[in-house]
């Protein structure tokens, strides 16, 4: 009998990825259907040899951002229990359904269901009824091809006008919700091109009843104004530069002033934005920082209901947005001997569809340990848990999830949380982290762009040796 690879269809076996069916406790198998009709082509997605049907393509990019350490070929057999006749797809076929299903489809399941998870019940989910919210940047390095070097560029630097990294790389500019570490949306941008600029795309995310942490990088007219015609609230660090004189001081040592838009605005005295000013120091010779002076901007005015200190203590809730991007880069999708880069997609769209697919099972962990935290121990906080932990339970128990019942799922997700209060980690230390570089540059010379493609060699070793006398 031939073994030639047959992806059953839906009709005949339902679920083909019959082992992660734990993913479906999570992910409504719904949603999953109506984005895989939102393919970028709208063509079937399917090879000559066999039927990748777009679900089977969803499905499969998704259990890449979940089993992050193994080849899309053992993705594809961690997800399916082996049935007769069966044959492992291709890496080849694998890779060209990836390019055809697009990035919508992935991008179409995580708009919906990724959301907000915080309660007003929950500590560090809201401060005096405002959801905190923070806005930042993040990069990874992706696959040296020509096709990620056009689109996202290299990053460039070091003694000459030459160098150049060694791989190219994306930028992520994310809005996260800092008290649960749900990465609610994204943007995407090429190394070039500044973080400020691609944050006003995610303004539409925002809502009144949000406070944004940014950091000074963040700051400016154009998007602080953005921001507050949605009606939300933001802190933002100041750099020394911005020049933001006093109009009134207020009882707690802040004072109001305004932001312009130009210089010639400001000498003018228009189309000036009225906003807060809180300036302080820190006595303590052990802190980064230490004599400063250190300026947060913020259009919450009222000095008596939101008091300077509580501001000045409540920013430091922004490092939340920090610890996301690192679960993301370093533990769930970290660097390895065989993945020198960050990402493992060698097309632009893919590296998309790849970070997309990643922040959706970065969600499925958080809901997990917000749900263990909040429905089996109400009292525990939820930074409590291990991330990292809770990560490789939900490698380690998919494929071990009941396909045969709905209540034996339900018991498999009840122990799924049980198992996830395990996962505990110690009270945060009062500690800090001087901005120093653990490891030294390499002695070696950078990667020039000579140095790359070059062309195949016209003789053999043996034919390039010659022997002196």
């Amino acid at each position: 009998m031939s073994r030639r690879w047959r992806c059953l269809t839906y009709e005949e076996s339902g679920l083909n990825l019959d082992k992660i069916d734990g993913i479906l406790a999570l992910i409504p198998e719904e949603i999953v259907l109506q984005a895989a009709e939102k393919s970028g082509n709208g063509s079937s997605v399917r090879s000559r040899c066999c039927p990748l049907t777009r679900r089977v393509l969803v499905w499969v990019v998704l259990a890449m951002a979940l089993f992050t350490d193994r080849s899309i070929r053992q993705v594809f057999r961690l997800c399916r229990r082996f049935h007769r006749d069966d044959v492992t797809p291709s890496r080849s076929a694998l890779c060209r359904g990836r390019q055809r299903l697009g990035v919508a489809p992935i991008r179409a399941v995580h708009e919906s269901v990724v959301q907000c998870l915080g309660t007003r019940d929950r500590p560090g989910c809201f401060y005096k009824g405002h959801r905190c919210m923070g806005i930042d940047g993040v990069t990874f390095t992706v696959p040296d091809t020509p096709a990620n070097e056009r689109a996202f560029g290299r990053p460039k630097g070091g003694s000459t006008s030459q160098s150049v990294g060694a791989f190219p790389i994306v930028g992520k500019v994310n809005l996260v919700e800092l008290g649960t570490h749900v990465d609610l949306a994204s943007a995407f941008r090429a190394h070039h091109q500044g973080e400020p600029t691609i944050a006003r795309r995610l303004i539409k995310h925002l809502t009144p009843e949000m406070l944004v942490f940014l950091d000074a990088g963040f700051f400016g007219y154009c998007l602080l104004r953005m921001i507050i015609a949605t009606g939300a609230k933001f802190i933002v660090r100041v750099q020394s530069g911005p020049i933001l004189k006093p109009i009134r001081v207020l009882r707690d040592g802040s004072y109001l002033s305004k932001i312009y838009p130009s210089v010639r605005d400001r000498e003018r005295d228009q189309n000036g934005q009225l906003v807060r000013v809180i300036e302080y120091t820190l006595d303590d010779p052990q802190r980064t920082g230490h004599n400063e002076r250190h300026r947060l901007v913020t259009n919450l005015l009222d000095e008596l209901q939101y008091p300077a200190t509580e501001l000045t203590v409540l920013y430091h809730e922004r490092w939340e947005h920090e610890l996301v991007n690192d679960e993301q880069k370093t533990h769930q999708d970290p660097k390895r001997a065989t993945k020198p880069t960050h990402l493992r997609s060698e097309t632009p769209a893919g590296v998309i569809q790849e970070l997309t697919a990643i922040s959706v099972v970065h969600y499925l962990v958080r809901k997990i340990m917000w749900e263990a935290a909040g429905t089996v121990e109400p009292s525990l906080d939820v930074d409590r848990l291990s991330f990292t932990g809770t990560f490789h339970i939900l490698q380690a128990r998919i494929p071990e999830c009941p396909t045969d019942s709905h209540e034996a799922r339900h018991v498999w997700f009840r122990n799924l949380l049980y198992e996830a209060l395990e996962e505990r980690v110690p009270p945060r230390r009062n500690r800090i982290n001087p901005r120093v570089l653990k490891q030294p540059r390499a002695k070696w010379p950078s990667k020039k762009p000579e140095h790359r493609s070059l062309p195949p060699l016209r003789k053999s070793f043996r034919d390039c040796v010659v022997i002196r006398l």
